[in-house]
C-alpha cells in the first residue's frame, strides 16, 4: 500500500452515484465526481522538522475540494492523495 509523506492524506473516492433515489439511472457523461471519501493513510507527521498534529484519523469520511491533491490509480481503485488543509470537513 502507499504510505503517504509529511501532512498529505490518502483518500479511496467514494463511487459517483449510479442510480437516483427515484430510481432514474444516471449515465457515464453525466456523473459528477465526487469530492468525498475515507480515509485510509496518512502522513508521518513531519513538516520542515517540526511535528504536524492531524484533524483527521484513518477511516474517517471527508468531504474534499473539487480540485484538491492528486488522483492516482493502484490496482484498478481510485485514490485521492491531499494535504490536509484541502480537506474542507469531516462527514
Amino acid at each position: 500500500m502507499l504510505k503517504p509523506l509529511g501532512d498529505r492524506v490518502i483518500i479511496e473516492l467514494l463511487k459517483a452515484e449510479e442510480v437516483t433515489k427515484s430510481g432514474i439511472i444516471i449515465p457515464d457523461s453525466a456523473r459528477e465526481e465526487r469530492s468525498e471519501g475515507t480515509v485510509l493513510a496518512i502522513g508521518s507527521g513531519l513538516v520542515g522538522g517540526k511535528e504536524y498534529k492531524f484533524s483527521v484519523k484513518v477511516g474517517d469520511k471527508v468531504l474534499f475540494g473539487k480540485y484538491a491533491g492528486e488522483e492516482v490509480k493502484i490496482d484498478g481503485k481510485e485514490y485521492k492523495i491531499v494535504q490536509e488543509k484541502e480537506i474542507l470537513g469531516i462527514l
